[in-house]
């Protein structure tokens, strides 16, 4: 009995130390899926800079960029970026407190990375974290002047798109301003969109030009998020339903 008594208090140290290690290694996969979230935020096939992924990383909420290598995400092996973030884990009834850790991770942007890859673990860098400019201003769509400028067609006409498509040149758009047009059985439909961030809802406007109506609008947001098809000269010509 004495001899079982002795070994009590050497179990409970035993448990309580594999409790400590457990609860912080859920903390750090915490941390770990903050970081792989970031990664799914930054993925995409469209070619930026480091400071472009930076500065998006950087936006991200629980994400501190500590820093960044790499020239362009098209090339080498891309953009590397190195965050740390937080984690915190309870383990039952055992833990007064939620232990919480902060962990650093490396990100790797490049056309030829995974959707959900796993970041690598690696020690925090010394030094200050890196500072980045503001984004540049997306150039303003003209509304206005794209609703008094394009062609009316009468009843019965037809769209003319190379009528349309002079009316877009003479408009002397930001060259940052993505042009489309396209006619579809007498109808002409037109899209200016200017570059997203592939999160956040895109900036565009949508036109058709049709025989009695020239109709310009704005898509509901929802319908400008990524992949909604919003923003797209099929949805001048062929509307999607407003979202209820």
């Amino acid at each position: 009995m004495r001899r079982l008594l002795r070994l009590v208090p050497l179990l409970l140290f035993t448990v309580g130390c594999g409790v400590v290690q457990s609860s912080e290694g859920e903390a750090t996969d915490a941390a770990r899926e903050v970081a792989r979230k970031a990664g799914q935020r930054l993925y995409g096939q469209r070619p930026r800079t480091a400071e472009e992924v930076g500065r998006s990383a950087s936006g991200i909420d629980g994400v501190e960029v500590l820093q960044v290598t790499g020239t362009s995400t098209n090339e080498g092996n891309g953009i590397e970026v190195v965050v740390r973030t937080s984690g915190s884990a309870y383990n039952g009834w055992l833990d007064a407190e939620p232990v919480s850790v902060r962990r650093c991770f490396a990100v790797r942007v490049s056309p030829e990375s995974q959707w959900r890859e796993d970041p690598r673990d690696v020690d925090c860098p010394d030094g200050p974290p890196p500072a980045f400019a503001p984004p540049p201003e997306p150039p303003r769509l003209p509304y206005e002047e794209l609703r008094a400028k394009l062609p009316r067609v009468p009843d019965g006409g037809r769209a003319d798109e190379a009528e349309v498509r002079r009316t877009l040149a003479a408009l002397d758009l930001d060259p940052a301003i993505r042009t489309e047009v396209k006619a579809d059985g007498g109808r002409v439909g037109v899209l200016l969109a200017v570059p997203g961030n592939g999160s956040d809802a895109q900036d565009c406007l949508l036109a058709r030009v049709d025989a009695g109506a020239t109709e310009v609008w704005v898509p509901p947001r929802i319908q400008r998020m990524p992949g909604e098809g919003g923003c797209t000269v099929g949805n001048a010509l062929d509307p999607k339903p407003s979202p209820h």
